[in-house]
Parts: structure tokens; C-alpha cells; sequence
């Protein structure tokens, strides 16, 4: 089957499933899924290169706040941006409230960009309305096995609701969970196109059965990627497919399904025209969106703290929050800011972020998910840490990254248990008391 003829003309600028659009216009990767839920492997996104283009990569991971400026700059630098995608380096939904919120923010301020993911599909079934919600119009899932006994040699295991599987038994869940994404996404009329990553010796001749599988899903494209090889992955050194080989195997997929072959592998952080390196300037706009900073409009910090000298305050149990600004070119405390009192749910965070429009960050030592995602939405970061202002008021004033050791996980407070973390009894996760 031909590539191009197939596919709805409404889509015809997408880069990635139109092998003619691909020269003229081009997409952005927004890397802010950092977890993964399965492991493959032929994966590994512990090692990051700026030379190393594959599925994985990024150079830095980005806040949904983050990868909103860092798409704000590139299109400021490339004027014929028509897609952003979500595509790791972990997967979308291993970081389900980062993915959301991330598209969220897209298509508030830019309605009519076209919406993307790559996944493994394992727990897409289960945000399929959501993101139809949010008009994603295409989604790509890596089916490499329909067959659980080749899937087990494919993946060493699969995490499934707070479970792990492994082997023949892993497989099977992974494909269960895939099938049903599949056919939740085309009753909603979302493109699907499938990888298939081609290892000798273990799927390249069942790729054929795959297509077959896909056709009967209703699955728009087939994208066969031929194994590369990634160090430190149980795959490394495997044998490689031959480019006849890939050509043969496109063909007799190709009966039941479109094939795609114009599929450059790449990075988490891509940004401009398909199979191009990042450039430098791109580069740079990637690094500089991942800090922090002021701003005219947000020329503040807020700080959940006891007593001024440590960022020692759960964000739920903070009756006010301490602002410091610079005067003269020193950081200094502005006043003691009330935050609203527990109680109204969700809409007390709503009030917060009224309440403190004129903050580019409030730093916690932590926070829950809720309230994080309300705040973040409105333009107001959250950065859990712990340690002394002194060591952390400088780099936000300046525009500098936070020392690593000074952070802790956002978002992750419990849902529900007393955190351990100076939250106490209100700390909910259900936006009551946290």
C-alpha cells in the first residue's frame, strides 16, 4: 500500500505520518514523561548524548509549565511548527498528570496545533476520553509482539497497576492492555499508527502477523523500526536486520497495513524537521526552559517555611506563605502573604494561584499532586526541596538551576496517607487539607 494515500487529508501537515509534509514542515517533542512503566529490552534512557539521536534521549526533562515556555521560544525560532507530541523519554502514562497538564497548556494557548504521543500503550486505555477531550488527533503505540510467548523475549518485565509481571505473563497483560487502547482510540476516530521494532531471531518473521493484527484493529499505519543497538541493554551487540531485509518485510506487511519508512528514531527533545539534528539555538532554548526564573510580570518567590531560614513547610499546612523579591540587588523579605484557609477543595489552590500571580515559584518541601497541577496551570511553579533559603534564593533570582541535591519529588505525598513529610493529618492528597 502506498504511504500518503490512506491517510485524511486533515492531516496532511504532520510530519511524522506523511512522508511529503516531513520536508516542509516540522514537530517538537515536549520531554516531560521521565517514567516508564515497561522495560524493553532494547532500552535503555539512562545515557543521554547530544550526537546520540533515538527514542530515550533528552537532554534535560521538563515541567508541564517548562515545556509550555520551551515551546513558546522554539516557535518564536521555527515558524512552521504544526505538531507537538509527548514521546518520552520515559512514557506518557507512567506520568500521567505531567502528560495531561502538558496538553492542556498546549492547546489552551495554541488551539490549533496539532497534538501527538508515542507510547507502549499499557495504560492508555485508561486516558483515551481525556485526551480525545483534548483533541489529540494522533497517537503512536510500540507493538512488537501479538503473541505473548515472543513478547516475554522482548521485554524483561511490564508494571501494571502497583503489580509487576514478568515473562509470558507480563506479555499478555502489555497486549491486553494495548488492544483495548486501540480500539477506544479509533471509536474515537484518533490516528494509530504502530511500531514495531524488528529483532532477527525473535519478531522479524511475526511482524507479518502483527500488520495482520493491526488490520483487523483498524490500526491507519505500520512504522517497522529496525533494532538499534543501545549500551547497557540486554540486546546490545543482537544482530542487526539488513536493509533488504527491512524492504521485504515492508512489503509483505504492507497487505494488510500501511507502511511507513521514513521514521528517523527520534530523540525525546526533537524539535524542527524530521531526520535534522537539534541545532545549538534549539539546544540552548531546551536548557534555559528547564530553569526557573523571574520574571517582570512574575517578579517574586514564595516560600512555604517555619521560621525564614529553611524551606522546611509542607505546602497544606502552610498558613502563609514568606515572598521575597530583590531591592537594589539584594534578595530580601517582602512580607508574609495568607494563603487560604482548608477546606473548599480544589478551589482553595485556585484561590492561591489568584492570590499569587505576581510569584514565579512557591518552594516546599513538598506538596500534592492536586494542588500542584491547579498551580502549575496558572503559571505558578512548585519546587519541593529542603534546605536553606540562602542555598536555593540565589539560583531562582539569577536565573540558575537548582543543585540536584537540594530537590525532592513534587506531587508524590501520599494520596491519601500521612506523608511523613510534616504534613500531618490534613495532608489528604484529595485537595481538602494537602
Amino acid at each position: 500500500m502506498d504511504f500518503d494515500k490512506n491517510l485524511n487529508k486533515k492531516f496532511e501537515n504532520h510530519p511524522c505520518f506523511n512522508s511529503e509534509s516531513r520536508h516542509r514542515t516540522a514537530r517538537i517533542h515536549l520531554p516531560t514523561a521521565d517514567k516508564c512503566n515497561i522495560q524493553c529490552k532494547f532500552c535503555n534512557r539512562k545515557y543521554d548524548c547530544v550526537n546520540e539521536s533515538r527514542p530515550g534521549v533528552t537532554s534535560v526533562v521538563l515541567k508541564p509549565l517548562q515545556a509550555l515556555s520551551y515551546l513558546d521560544s522554539v516557535t518564536k525560532t521555527l515558524n512552521n511548527i504544526a505538531v507537538a507530541g509527548i514521546a518520552g523519554p520515559g512514557d506518557p502514562f507512567a506520568c500521567p498528570d505531567e502528560t495531561l497538564q502538558t496538553l492542556e497548556l498546549v492547546r489552551r494557548k495554541y488551539p490549533d496545533m496539532m497534538l501527538c504521543l508515542a507510547t507502549n500503550g499499557l495504560e492508555l486505555a485508561g486516558y483515551v476520553e481525556q485526551i480525545a477531550q483534548l483533541q489529540v488527533s494522533h497517537v503512536t503505540i510500540t507493538l512488537n509482539a501479538v503473541e505473548p510467548v515472543i513478547g516475554a523475549k522482548i521485554y524483561s518485565w511490564v508494571r501494571y497497576k502497583n503489580r509487576v509481571y514478568r515473562g509470558i505473563e507480563g506479555a499478555s497483560v502489555l497486549l491486553e492492555r494495548q488492544r483495548e487502547a486501540v480500539r477506544l482510540l479509533k471509536e474515537r476516530r484518533i490516528v494509530v499508527k504502530i511500531n514495531t521494532v524488528i529483532i532477527p531471531g525473535i519478531n522479524d518473521e511475526h511482524a507479518v502477523a502483527v500488520a495482520e493484527t493491526c488490520e483487523k484493529l483498524g490500526v491507519d499505519v505500520q512504522n517497522c523500526i529496525p533494532l538499534m543497538h543501545v549500551e547497557g541493554t540486554e540486546l546490545d551487540g543482537h544482530k542487526l536486520p539488513e536493509q533488504s531485509e527491512m524492504l521485504a518485510l515492508r512489503e509483505k506487511a504492507g497487505k494488510y497495513v500501511t507502511q511507513m519508512s521514513h521514521c528517523a528514531r527520534c530523540r525525546a527533545d526533537a524539535a524542527g524537521i524530521v531526520g535534522q539534528s537539534n541545532t545549538a539555538d534549539i539546544e540552548k532554548l531546551l536548557k534555559e526552559a528547564a530553569v526557573v526564573r523571574t520574571t517582570q510580570e512574575r517578579p517574586y518567590i514564595a516560600v512555604a517555611t517555619m521560621e525564614g531560614l529553611f524551606v522546611n513547610r509542607h505546602l497544606g499546612e502552610a498558613p502563609s506563605l514568606w515572598i521575597f523579591g530583590k531591592k537594589e540587588e539584594k534578595i530580601v523579605l517582602l512580607e508574609q502573604r495568607s494563603t487560604p484557609v482548608p477546606g473548599s477543595g480544589d478551589d482553595r489552590w485556585r484561590q492561591l494561584a489568584r492570590s499569587f500571580r505576581d510569584c514565579a515559584a512557591v518552594l516546599v518541601s513538598s506538596c500534592g499532586s492536586k494542588p500542584q497541577k491547579i498551580l502549575e496551570t496558572d503559571g505558578l511553579h512548585v519546587i519541593a526541596m529542603e534546605g536553606l533559603l540562602a542555598d536555593s534564593l540565589p539560583y531562582i533570582f539569577s536565573g540558575r538551576e537548582l543543585p540536584p541535591i537540594l530537590l525532592r519529588t513534587a506531587g508524590r505525598c501520599g494520596s491519601g496517607r500521612s506523608c511523613g513529610s510534616g504534613a500531618g493529618r490534613d495532608c489528604g492528597g484529595n485537595g481538602e487539607g494537602c
